[in-house]
């Protein structure tokens, strides 16, 4: 397996927090996916790192046939129980969206939520999503689009990544999606408008060091001084953003919406 040390890394980081606190905040992203992608009793649907299952419990609750696949399995379980408490018989796996483990074709509908765009290797990505939609199925990938506002707080603390680690800025760029998914499926795409909000700078500060696994193992990774000018940056960041009874930071997504082009030949 490709980046197979680092997949082992981003499982546990991901693993090591709440996602469902974090998951609960998306919840327009997650709703504006679904209905672009409008699930019918019925259909196949792969919800690809699923995370803690939000968009395949609601195409489930549609009536779909779901399958969720993430890399973290202390997610998977979380999954697991989330759905089972709403009675919902959804399939959840622990796997890699670079090299899925299902049949070819055999999706209705491939779907994922700002997922697939933290896979190191795009084009493995790309190709197994195509892969396993059937001719004439539909895919659906909600990804955050690039913010350098955003991006400039953690820029004095990034470490390099591995050699060949994609950007996962670039799922937010079209020309980008294009080169990876335009030979497969004839895509459209839609600009979505999010916004990262809480009562306070410090209440987001606080969600994110405890229940976003990627955020807080950052924050741990930095030594004593370097946590605290990041905490103070981040904090002033989105204290430009206070509105009434709170903050409210634009956060915004690019969905890219498809229907699988009939194989070659």
């Amino acid at each position: 397996m490709a980046f197979e040390s680092l997949k082992t890394r981003q499982a546990e980081m991901w693993g090591s927090a709440p996602w469902e606190r974090v998951a609960e905040t998306l919840a327009p992203l997650h709703n504006h996916l679904i209905e672009e992608l409008f699930p019918q009793a019925g259909e196949r649907w792969l919800d690809a790192a699923t995370g803690t299952g939000a968009v395949a419990i609601r195409a489930a609750r549609a009536g779909a046939e779901v399958i969720g696949l993430d890399l973290a399995p202390r997610l998977v379980e979380t999954a697991k129980r989330l759905a089972a408490e709403e009675g919902l018989a959804i399939r959840f796996d622990v796997g890699d969206c670079e090299d899925l483990p299902y049949q070819d074709a055999s999706f209705d509908v491939v779907a994922s939520a700002v997922g697939v765009m933290f896979a190191p290797d795009h084009g493995a990505v790309a190709r197994e999503l195509a892969r396993v939609c059937r001719p004439g199925g539909r895919l659906g990938l909600a990804s955050w689009r690039p913010n350098p506002s955003y991006s400039a707080v953690f820029e004095p603390f990034r470490r390099p990544s591995e050699p060949g680690v994609g950007d996962p800025d670039e799922w937010g760029r079209r020309e980008h999606v294009v080169g990876l998914l335009g030979d497969a499926f004839e895509l459209t795409f839609v600009e979505g408008s999010h916004a990262l909000q809480g009562e306070s700078a410090e209440a987001i500060w606080r969600l994110f060091t405890t229940a976003h696994g990627a955020f807080k193992a950052r924050v741990e990774s930095l030594d004593a001084r370097d946590r605290d000018q990041l905490h103070r940056a981040f904090v002033a960041y989105l204290e430009g953003y206070s509105a009434d009874g709170g903050v409210s930071a634009p956060d915004d997504y690019l969905l890219v919406l498809g229907t699988r082009r009939p194989a070659p030949g």
